[in-house]
């Protein structure tokens, strides 16, 4: 599947970078209001507080530049003899390195083995069934590991 001529935004609509089980990649227009985590919970098969977990972590991952770049970066130009920092990218804000803190502090209150799904389902929107699959997990296993770790997640956001 090649690259989308739709810009990186279109109204609800935003590009994601999306990998296969098979560590293909390929690019995707993701509509917001039909995630993963909506779907879910418009059939009830989560809580509000699992859901507001999921949002948390994928704002925390939005907000933290977690995510695959489809553009160029528009950053400075590197000072003669570039040279740009020690590991030669501009500075982080604070807001980002917030978030990252805050990701990875969700991950790590999830346990071991939940982050896979976590990422591919909060923050990379693919669908419960497409995970499932990716990590080669039996049919129906993805939403009930997934709650589990939304559960873990939504303690670490201190969410009642």
């Amino acid at each position: 599947m090649g690259i989308h001529s739709k810009p990186a935004e279109q109204g609800n609509y935003v590009e994601r970078m999306i990998e296969d089980g098979d560590g293909v990649s390929r690019l995707v227009m993701v509509h917001l209001g039909e995630s993963p985590l909506v779907w879910l919970r418009s059939r009830k098969l989560l809580t509000d507080r699992q859901f507001l977990a999921g949002e948390s972590l994928r704002r925390d991952w939005e907000l933290a530049g977690l995510g695959p770049r489809v553009t160029m970066r528009w950053d400075e130009s590197p000072p003669p003899g570039g040279q740009r920092g020690a590991a030669g990218v501009s500075d982080p804000t604070v807001t980002q390195l917030s978030a990252r803190q805050r990701f990875d502090g969700a991950l790590r209150d999830a346990g071991p083995g939940l982050a896979d799904i976590l990422w591919r389902v909060v923050c990379a929107g693919e669908g419960i069934g497409h995970a499932e699959r990716a990590l080669q997990w039996p049919a129906r296993a993805g939403k009930l590991v997934l709650t589990l770790a939304l559960d873990r997640v939504a303690g670490f956001y201190r969410i009642g």
